[in-house]
């Protein structure tokens, strides 16, 4: 029988925690569970007393340079006190593992991790001090650079949309709309403000809150160089979806810009970018998952993209009304 070659794989958590136990000389009563699939793969690895996660790299998704970077990104912040998870060294202080998978290498990162609950529906206080994390992070990374990705039109709206039509027909009302977004979307539009190393992905899927309001955030893999206001635009327009009534929801931006805004200040100019900053990166992702066909091709239907485009417009629309006015 022919054993046939494979472009993804899901590694064993039992081999996979005996693996990891070896190389970072932990005791074998760490149990390793596999918790989500996805682009990566996340494990926890855990005892009665501390626990881990485990990401586990998609072959070819990133190379082991781009993931360097990623995580001497999250050592600098960790340094600067700033709440993330952060990478663990193992016993000969590396911080990469590789494994040999069916489909190719495989690259293993260990991570701290983020104590607390994920809550989708955050209170105001809440609000604040994630918008306070975010610029303290921004204020450590302003001016930065990383060798990753720079997020500007061409990697946010035109390689997105050149992924898009390997699927779809340049002729529906969704790709004309992302078509048009693309042409009033210039790099020059989001001159005069703050640049540096951005997240790219802070929502409440990817940070951690404890009782106290404490904030840790994590999964910094989309990490890369472009404007702050990116990670702002794409927090509020990740709240306006989960908070269906405008009133809270307003409520809620504003506390998460008075946080902001307590730590680091955002210009007239910059407030006024978070609808365009917002749609931009949801075109971004919507593009990933074109991308990344071999793991979301259950989502790319047409009628996805018309749910999901029709979300942007509807945030547009929002904001064609009304603009965001600075945090009092």
């Amino acid at each position: 029988m022919t054993t046939f070659p494979v472009i993804a794989s899901t590694l064993s958590a039992k081999q996979l925690g005996d693996f990891v136990k070896d190389r970072y000389g932990l005791e074998d009563k760490y149990n390793c569970t596999l918790f989500r699939t996805g682009i990566n793969h996340t494990y926890f690895l855990s005892n009665t007393e501390t626990k881990y996660v485990l990401r586990v790299y998609s072959h070819n998704w990133r190379s082991k340079a781009e993931i360097i970077e990623e995580l001497s990104l999250l050592k600098s912040l960790k340094d600067n006190n700033l709440s993330v998870s952060f990478p663990i060294e193992d016993k000969d202080g590396a911080f990469i593992q590789e494994i040999n998978a069916p489909e190719g290498i495989r690259y293993v990162v260990l991570f701290s991790f983020a104590q607390g609950e994920k809550i989708r529906f955050m209170d105001i206080e809440t609000c604040f001090r994630i918008g306070s994390l975010m610029a303290n992070i921004h204020n450590c990374t302003e001016n930065k650079n990383i060798n990753r990705v720079s997020y500007n039109k061409k990697s946010l709206i035109e390689r997105p949309y050149e992924n898009l039509k390997q699927f779809f027909s340049d002729k529906l009302p969704e790709m004309e709309f992302i078509r048009e977004f693309g042409g009033n979307f210039q790099n020059l539009d989001f001159d005069h403000t703050k640049t540096g190393i951005i997240h790219m992905d802070i929502w409440y899927d990817n940070m951690a809150v404890t009782d106290k309001k404490e904030i840790t955030i994590f999964d910094f893999d989309f990490c890369g160089n472009g404007w702050q206001i990116l990670d702002v635009g794409y927090f509020c327009k990740q709240l306006f979806f989960i908070e269906s009534d405008k009133e809270q929801y307003e409520l809620k931006i504003q506390s998460f810009l008075r946080g902001y805004q307590s730590s680091s200040s955002l210009s007239e100019k910059e407030l006024r970018l978070i609808p365009k900053a917002g749609a931009s990166i949801f075109i971004f992702y919507l593009g990933v998952q074109a991308q990344r066909f071999d793991w979301s091709n259950i989502f790319l239907t047409e009628n996805y993209l018309k749910m999901f485009v029709g979300r942007i417009k509807v945030w547009m629309d929002y904001y064609a009304k009304k603009e965001v006015t600075e945090a009092k």
